[in-house]
């Protein structure tokens, strides 16, 4: 069984050896993405700033992958108990990626899907 709290790890080293820690930037809060002017459908950057320094960054690219996840805790569940504070994604998931892209242009759809887990005697699991 992969537990991702042992599996993350292993996968961001991969990353940092495949990209080069130069090229990663952490702690960095992205707020809005820069459309190519040459072309309205596209996506030329990002602009963010730091959470621990007085730093503001301007990032340049050829693609811009929103990888933000989803808006997971915007809605109380249904779960009662021991299991009400039970999530598989991230507490900050609040939307703010749809944001930024509807706002740049993008089609969102399929919001009428949400998670639904995997129910078993005793409990329940974000597989199934």
């Amino acid at each position: 069984m992969i537990h991702g709290e042992s599996y993350k790890p292993i996968i961001a080293e991969a990353a940092k050896m495949a990209v080069g820690e130069e090229n990663i930037y952490e702690r960095v809060f992205i707020f809005e993405l820069l459309k190519d002017k040459n072309d309205p459908n596209a996506v030329a950057g990002a602009v963010g700033f730091s959470v621990r320094e007085s730093k503001f960054y301007v990032f340049k690219a050829k693609a811009v992958l929103l990888a933000t996840g989803g808006a997971t805790l915007l809605f109380r569940p249904r779960s009662t108990g021991e299991a009400a504070g039970r999530t598989w994604y991230a507490i900050f998931d609040t939307g703010s990626g749809y944001y930024m892209g509807l706002k740049a242009g993008a089609m969102l759809t399929q919001f009428e899907h949400r998670f639904i887990p995997f129910r078993f005697k005793d409990g329940y699991g974000p597989v199934g």
